[in-house]
């Protein structure tokens, strides 16, 4: 338990750079030096950075394996008074990242958990990308599965905001593949090693910028991929059985394309699906 007469200290949450070492704020600099601990992915990186800036804070791993055992060490940090700061390899922390449960920890805590904004990788694509940026729905990485990833592909079909979607230079060929399959050939943008040496920013339909990957023996690298959202597909009629069918053509499931047909023509969906059973049958 926390001693009552000891202030708790705060967390802080700090953005630090995606490769470029001088992207890194004032404030984030004097808080690394200040605080009594740096929480961090891999304490060699973070280190890089520290020294790179002459700051000699202690550090500490903290990392999807071990943030259980880690995660209440820090807390017990906080509880007795001193201030934290937790940083992820790059860009900002618990964005796609366990960071968000010592996050929830420290609120459910008590502790104050204060944010220090700065880098991130699914701002800096979408800055540069070209593509609609009023709304986007940032879907971060998707399933390592090729099952799972089509299933959460097809769910995503019908998403009107651009789509900002993290992934593994190992898969990232195949989700193209994937990408093309479920949503179509859309434009698209590729953000790779962003602000490193051999940084990568291209825009192209999803087909183009699979050929481009496939061709190289191999892909390095951070990658944010930026995919325009569906465009409003003109009704196919006022069929509700061929609007089925056009919106199953994009990748909706048998379920979500009911729904959505049913919210397009201003009819129940247990009417539209009873419609759609009986075009069916008679189709056979």
């Amino acid at each position: 338990m926390p001693d009552p007469a000891v202030p708790q200290g705060t967390l802080y949450v700090v953005a630090t750079p995606l490769g470029n070492l001088e992207d890194v704020t004032l404030r984030a600099l004097r808080v690394l030096r200040d605080v009594s601990l740096v929480a961090c992915e891999d304490t060699r990186h973070t280190r890089k950075l520290l020294e790179a800036h002459g700051i000699r804070t202690p550090t500490s791993s903290y990392f999807e394996h071990n943030e259980r055992q880690k995660g209440a060490q820090i807390l017990e940090t906080l509880q007795a008074g001193r201030d934290v700061a937790l940083v992820s390899d790059a860009g900002t922390p618990a964005i796609s990242d366990p960071g968000y449960r010592l996050v929830r920890g420290a609120r459910e805590a008590g502790i104050a958990v204060i944010p220090v904004p700065g880098a991130s990788a699914a701002t800096a694509a979408l800055s540069v990308c070209g593509l609609p940026t009023d709304r986007f729905l940032f879907v971060g990485f998707l399933p390592a599965k090729p099952g799972a990833r089509r299933k959460a592909l097809g769910a995503l079909a019908g998403e009107r905001p651009t789509l900002v979607i993290y992934e593994s230079p190992l898969r990232v060929v195949e989700s193209l593949a994937d990408m093309l399959a479920a949503l179509g050939d859309r434009d698209a943008f590729l953000c790779r090693e962003a602000t490193k040496l051999h940084e990568e920013y291209v825009r192209a339909p999803l087909s183009s910028l699979r050929e481009r990957l496939a061709a190289r023996d191999r892909v390095k690298g951070e990658i944010v991929l930026v995919v325009a959202g569906a465009p409003e597909a003109p009704l196919a009629s006022e069929d509700p059985a061929a609007l089925y069918r056009q919106l199953s053509a994009q990748g909706r499931t048998r379920r979500e394309a009911v729904k959505e047909a049913a919210r397009r023509l201003g009819r129940p969906a247990r009417e539209v699906y009873a419609l759609v059973q009986q075009a069916e049958l008679e189709a056979e």
